[in-house]
């Protein structure tokens, strides 16, 4: 598509929060025209003076030139009542896009549903989170073919771009647009069930560098010995667990040259730059679904996924969903054993 073409391709945006807004201006800054509409009327001050901003869905849709592109970015539980309030203002060659984290089924669902009235669907899943605006948004697409052509513009402005990273030996010529950091995935549904996935491996991923590093703070032990009684293991060599690493600084030191170095190891070197115990967080680590859905398709496929589910069943634990099974845990070891609960302040079990 030329510029000119570019120049003249108008977006429908509904949702500018954490990333909405954003992406927004990122769109804008590509020439491409965009119509937006937010509940927060107050996040107008946020967007280029450039954009059209809306204060209802009808006021949108009536300032967008048919046939209509309309991006969703909304979280996963509002999309259809959003799009139930679009349908009737939509006419025959429309084209919704749902960038959020909807579930794959419901993507083949609403295609199937909103076809019949002549309207297009198409679904994106979108990783760069806050930090997308500066480093570019990676995008898993799927949907109609013909309508994802009509709208690579738009997932090219939002793209990282080819130099975010180096290109794969024996990658040639005229980038791809894989490695520009955008793909279309096949038909609807396939861009957020390889969200989905890309969801669960990130879950996989910090629950490792997690146990790792608390690995490391607990070195320690050695220097702090427990007391010796019925209810605690003791540790066997305590002369070889002396360790006061400086876990921040190794964090910052695997970033450079180590093969565990990632964009995740970089946050995670910021956050204990400022703040080495991390203790402004209460540890309570929450989950949106896709971890969950993850899991689901290993089971329903018979793949064997032990380490991103190990790593869902954490995040349940850190909320202390698992509370009352220790509860059961040490009621068994009370009644057959007459072991009494140590207090966690005394270093025992919970």
């Amino acid at each position: 598509m030329s510029q000119s073409s570019v120049n003249q391709l108008q977006l429908g945006f509904i949702g500018l929060g954490r990333m909405g807004a954003a992406m927004v201006r990122r769109i804008q800054q590509a020439g491409i025209s965009c119509v937006v509409y937010d509940q927060n009327a107050a996040i107008r001050q946020q967007l280029p003076d450039s954009v059209v901003f809306n204060h209802s869905l009808e006021e949108l849709v009536k300032n967008m030139q048919a046939p209509r592109h309309i991006w969703l970015m909304l979280p996963a539980a509002v999309v259809d009542t959003v799009i139930a309030q679009l349908k009737p203002l939509l006419e025959k060659g429309d084209t919704l896009i749902d960038g959020g984290n909807s579930h794959f089924t419901e993507d083949i669902r609403r295609a199937n549903a909103l076809k019949a009235d002549g309207i297009h669907y198409m679904d994106v899943g979108v990783s760069g989170g806050v930090w997308g605006e500066e480093r570019g948004y990676c995008q898993m697409i799927g949907g109609p073919k013909a309508h994802y052509e009509y709208l690579e513009p738009v997932f090219r402005a939002l793209a990282p771009g080819v130099d975010a990273a180096p290109r794969t030996e024996g990658h040639q010529g005229e980038p791809s647009p894989a490695e520009q950091g955008y793909l279309h995935c096949g038909p609807s549904g396939a861009g957020h069930f390889v969200k989905m996935v890309h969801n669960g491996i990130e879950y996989g991923l910090m629950a490792a560098y997690a146990e790792g590093l608390n690995i490391l703070k607990h070195a320690d032990q050695g220097l702090n010995p427990v007391a010796a009684d019925a209810e605690t293991a003791p540790l066997e060599h305590p002369e070889y667990y002396q360790y006061q690493l400086p876990v921040g600084e190794i964090s910052e030191l695997w970033r450079r040259g180590s093969v565990v170095g990632s964009w995740l190891l970089d946050l995670i070197a910021q956050e204990m730059h400022q703040s080495p115990d991390l203790e402004n967080y209460a540890g309570r680590v929450s989950d949106s679904g896709e971890g969950r859905w993850t899991s689901t398709a290993a089971i329903d496929l018979g793949v064997p996924a032990p380490v991103l589910t190990s790593a869902l069943y954490s995040r349940f634990a850190s909320r202390d969903n698992d509370l009352f099974a220790d509860r059961v845990q040490s009621a068994m070891r009370h009644a057959f054993g007459g072991h009494k609960e140590k207090a966690a302040e005394q270093g025992g079990d919970k």
